[in-house]
C-alpha cells in the first residue's frame, strides 16, 4: 500500500473480512443512533472501518519509527485480522530501548483517542461526524488498553519483559514470564469474555443476549485467545533461538577440505581426502586460488566404478562472493550471511584469505536443531 519511512505496508486478505464485519456491526449501531440514514449507514460504517485501520497503521508506524531510530531494521508492516504487526528483524540491545519500542504504540493510540475526543466535543454528537469521532475515540482506547495487557505478544507483555530483563539482567527470564502471563491472558479471554457478555457486565442487557450473540462472542474469544496463545509460544521459541545462536560458529562447524585441480579424477581426489582425514574438496587454479566447491550430493550421485573417469570440475559449483564465509562468523551474523546467499556448501576462509574448509548448510541445520533441543538456561 506504500512505503512510509522506507518500510513497505501490506494489507492481509483477512483485513477485508474484518472490514466487512465492522461495516455490518457498526451499521447496526448507526441504525439505532441515526435511523434516518437508511442504507447509507453501511457506507458510513465502511468509512469507519478504513479510518479505524488507519489508526492501527499509525500505531504500528510508531513502533517502526522507534525501531529505525534505534538502528533496528524493519522488514514490513502488515495490517491483518486483528490489528497490525511491525516485523522488526532484530531484538533491542537494552531493556530500556525494548520498553520504549513497545510503549510508543499504545501511547500514540491514547493520543489519537484524545484527539478524537476533542473533535467529538466540537461537533453535534447526533450527527455522522459526531458518531464517527466517538467510535474512533472508543476504538483507539480499546486498542491501547488491549495492547497494554501485560502478556506477550502484546505491547504490554514486551514492556513487562523489558522490566524483568532490566531487573534480572536476563532477557530470557523476562520473555518466559511475559509469555506465560500471555498464555494466562489467552485462557482468561477464552473463558471470561463470553461470560462477561452473557452476565451483562459489559453494559448490555442480559435479556437482549440471544443465541447468535452468544456464538459470536464465543467465536471472537476463541480467535483472540488463539492469537495470543500462539504469539506467546512463538515468543518463547524465538527467545530460545536467540539464546542458542552464539553456539553456531562457522569455525567449529566447518569440514576439513583439501585443494584439488579441476582435472583431478574423482576417485583420486577422494583417495587424497581419505588419507588427509578431510570431508570436502575445493577446486583450485594453477596459483592455488579456490575457484569452486565439489558438491557432496554430486559426489554421491556418481557410481564408484565411474569415479576414475569423472573429473572433479564436472561436479563442482563455481564460487561466488557470497559463497565465501569468514571463519570468524558466529550466531546471527552467520545465519544472515547464509540467508543472503543460499547454497548447499560455502568456502570458509581465514581472516588472511587462506582456505580453512567447507561449511555445509546441512551441518548448520543439524547444529541448530541440536542447540534448540537443549534445555533453556
Amino acid at each position: 500500500m506504500g512505503r512510509p519511512f522506507g518500510v513497505p505496508v501490506y494489507v492481509s486478505p483477512s483485513w477485508f473480512l474484518v472490514a466487512a464485519l465492522i461495516t455490518w456491526v457498526f451499521g447496526d449501531q448507526l441504525d439505532r443512533v441515526l435511523p434516518d440514514l437508511g442504507p447509507v449507514r453501511y457506507l458510513v460504517s465502511l468509512f469507519f472501518a478504513v479510518a479505524f485501520y488507519a489508526s492501527v497503521l499509525v500505531h504500528e508506524l510508531a513502533h517502526t519509527v522507534a525501531a529505525l531510530r534505534f538502528k533496528l531494521p524493519v522488514r514490513r508492516i502488515q495490517l491483518q485480522f486483528f490489528g497490525g504487526v511491525s516485523e522488526i528483524e532484530k531484538e533491542s540491545e537494552t531493556p530500556g530501548r525494548e520498553f520504549v519500542l513497545a510503549a510508543v504504540g499504545p501511547l500514540l493510540s491514547l493520543a489519537l483517542a484524545g484527539a478524537f475526543y476533542l473533535g467529538m466535543n466540537a461537533v453535534d454528537p447526533a450527527t455522522v461526524p459526531g458518531v464517527l469521532l466517538a467510535g474512533l475515540m472508543i476504538s483507539n482506547l480499546l486498542v491501547a488498553a488491549f495492547n497494554l495487557l501485560p502478556g506477550l505478544p502484546l505491547d504490554g507483555g514486551r514492556m513487562l519483559r523489558a522490566v524483568i530483563w532490566g531487573i534480572t539482567g536476563k532477557p530470557m527470564a523476562g520473555t518466559v514470564a511475559a509469555a506465560w502471563i500471555g498464555r494466562g491472558l489467552a485462557v482468561a479471554i477464552l473463558l471470561g469474555l463470553p461470560l462477561l457478555t452473557h452476565t451483562g457486565f459489559l453494559g448490555n442487557r442480559t435479556e437482549e443476549v440471544g443465541g447468535m450473540e452468544t456464538v459470536m462472542d464465543a467465536l471472537l474469544a476463541a480467535i483472540l485467545a488463539a492469537i495470543i496463545w500462539t504469539g506467546a509460544g512463538n515468543s518463547l521459541r524465538m527467545a530460545r533461538l536467540r539464546e542458542h545462536l552464539p553456539e553456531l560458529r562457522a569455525r567449529s562447524l566447518t569440514r576439513r577440505a583439501i585443494p584439488v585441480e579441476h582435472t583431478t579424477p574423482l576417485s583420486e581426489a577422494l583417495r587424497r581426502a581419505n588419507e588427509a582425514g578431510a570431508r570436502a574438496l575445493v577446486v583450485v587454479d594453477g596459483q592455488g586460488d579456490p575457484t569452486a566447491i565439489v558438491r557432496e550430493t554430486a559426489i554421491a550421485s556418481v557410481p564408484e566404478h565411474r569415479r576414475p573417469w569423472v573429473a572433479v570440475s564436472t561436479l563442482a559449483q563455481d564460487l561466488t562472493a557470497g559463497m565465501k564465509v569468514s571463519a570468524e562468523l558466529t550466531g546471527e551474523e552467520l545465519l544472515d550471511h547464509l540467508r543472503a546467499t543460499p547454497a548447499t556448501e560455502y568456502l570458509v576462509l581465514e581472516p588472511g584469505g587462506a582456505i580453512y574448509g567447507v561449511l555445509s548448510t546441512l551441518d548448520v541445520e543439524k547444529a541448530f536443531v541440536k542447540a534448540m533441543a537443549r534445555p533453556q538456561s
